[in-house]
């Protein structure tokens, strides 16, 4: 493993061991945390916007977000860890707060907006830069997680708020991040 990637590969890892342990504390408690989701234009909510993508709905819900994030997450932490860092804190509080302003009722939980965002990401990384390593992952993020675009859909009982919002915050973070730069002096 190269020097390089290995501290990317222990974040990624951590950020995951401390979703699994917020899921038993959280199980174990009752699901008492998802009080510090997202409520949609409650006051008190708002704190929800950074915790609500660390909690989740029950163990099938965290397993399944849990993939998705050490795929994508791996992905998108090949550029650096700093663009990760930044890309995240950029999807899961510009999607959090989507959410509290136009959401529907009820509590928002899950990383599933960090997710989009990091799918969104990829693929909007390849529309700019146009290399064909970033093209090359955009294909294999299509391939892997191509039928994600159905859940940008409404659905009952899921937050697709969550999933539209963190799409559009991740290309718009890839956007603004890879927009060509108009040179001094032309």
């Amino acid at each position: 493993m190269k020097a390089g990637l290995l501290p990317r590969v222990q974040l990624l890892l951590g950020i995951a061991a401390l979703m699994l342990v917020l899921q038993l504390v959280n199980s174990l408690s009752g699901y008492s945390l998802n009080v510090w989701g997202v409520i949609p234009r409650r006051f008190e909510s708002l704190p929800g916007i950074f915790f609500a993508p660390w909690l989740h709905g029950g163990w099938l819900h965290l397993l399944s977000n849990l993939s998705g994030l050490l795929v994508l997450g791996l992905l998108a932490l090949l550029e650096s860890r700093r663009d990760f860092i930044q890309a995240s804190l950029f999807i899961i509080i510009g999607s959090g707060a989507l959410v509290w302003l136009f959401g529907r009722q009820g509590i928002h939980v899950g990383a599933s907006g960090w997710l989009f965002g990091l799918w969104a990401l990829l693929l909007a990384r390849a529309w700019f830069r146009r290399s064909w390593l970033d093209l090359l992952l955009a294909v294999l993020v299509f391939f892997l997680h191509g039928g994600w675009v159905f859940g940008l859909v409404p659905q009952k009982g899921v937050s697709f708020e969550y999933h539209l919002a963190g799409a559009l915050c991740g290309g718009l973070y890839a956007a603004w991040r890879y927009r060509p730069r108009s040179r001094q002096g032309s």
